[in-house]
């Protein structure tokens, strides 16, 4: 859909109360941006205009993201920065995360990409680099991963399954990677992205080390019915995903999708219990859900 079309929306539905919430207090959230500033880093939560920040921030949480700010891809969903070239890779950035989680004292941290199809490997050995960072200055601290799927990269010898081999290998604590909408919606909302091949990242992942957690998340409001989500929910136990998250699209500008619907709380909830039903072991279900939410918390 081009940028015009989207931009003359005459019938925009206002956005329901259960989806505002406060800020959240300036000194608490002075900390975490300090510390995330003064080192040149990145936070999806700012990048992604995450809703739930301020609630993160004053509890002195954030999701890393490597490799820079500015994705390969052009989801027409996301907000993060795309459409030119990515920045060249900091090679002291996996020791600026590692300090960053040990000045903010984390227990459990979230690390994701952009897509970095530019580069041979797709980005997974600088998970893995930031993986060791961390652990190195933070040996206690669990680490979930939130990773692309590691389809492209330029000249790369390795195959898709074998990049997410290299990550699988450094043991993260759960890997996600997200499959965003239903099998029918993926062309219009996760441009460069498909259904089968994001299963594909988490069948590999079990069928390489069975022990490992894997999670992955919906964005529901762009036009799909309750019968596909039910389906992507079969289709990710089917692949032995254990882990969901599911939560309302928002729109980030005009630029973006429209938003097709807005679910409710109780909607929301009704999910949530059909898909404890299919044998999830860990569901978050709610309009301001995201994908690190709450990551390192029981269901």
């Amino acid at each position: 859909m081009a940028k015009s079309s989207l931009k003359n929306d005459s019938n925009i539905t206002p956005i329901p109360s259960w989806l505002k919430r406060p800020i959240g207090k300036a000194s608490e959230l002075s900390t975490v941006q300090k510390i995330i500033k003064t080192r040149n880093i990145h936070t999806i939560c700012e990048e992604g205009r995450c809703p739930n920040r301020g609630e993160c921030y004053s509890k002195k949480t954030a999701t890393f993201l490597l490799m820079g700010p500015t994705c390969t891809r052009s989801c027409a969903f996301c907000q993060v920065d795309k459409g030119h070239a990515p920045m060249t890779l900091d090679p002291q950035e996996p020791q600026k995360v590692a300090e960053s989680v040990k000045l903010l004292g984390l227990s459990y941290v979230v690390l994701t990409s952009v897509a970095r199809d530019d580069l041979e490997d797709g980005g997974a050995n600088w998970f893995v680099k930031t993986m060791t960072a961390i652990r190195n200055l933070n040996p206690q601290t669990q680490i979930e991963i939130l990773t692309p799927d590691f389809w492209g990269g330029q000249g790369g010898k390795k195959s898709q399954k074998e990049r997410i081999a290299t990550v699988v290998e450094a043991k993260p604590a759960c890997y996600n990677h997200n499959i965003e909408t239903v099998q029918r919606l993926q062309a219009p909302v996760r441009r460069g992205a498909k259904y089968e091949r994001s299963l594909d990242v988490l069948r590999w992942v079990k069928e390489i080390d069975s022990t490992i957690p894997t999670k992955s998340g919906l964005m529901l409001g762009h036009g799909e019915t309750e019968a596909e989500i039910i389906k992507t929910l079969k289709d990710l136990r089917r692949v032995r995903c254990d882990r969901i998250t599911l939560g309302q699209y928002m729109r980030p500008s005009l630029d973006h999708i429209p938003v097709q619907k807005y679910w409710t709380p109780e909607e929301f909830e009704k999910l949530g219990n059909i898909a404890r039903s299919l044998g999830f072991s860990h569901v978050r279900s709610g309009p301001l859900v995201r994908s690190s939410y709450h990551a390192g918390e029981e269901s």
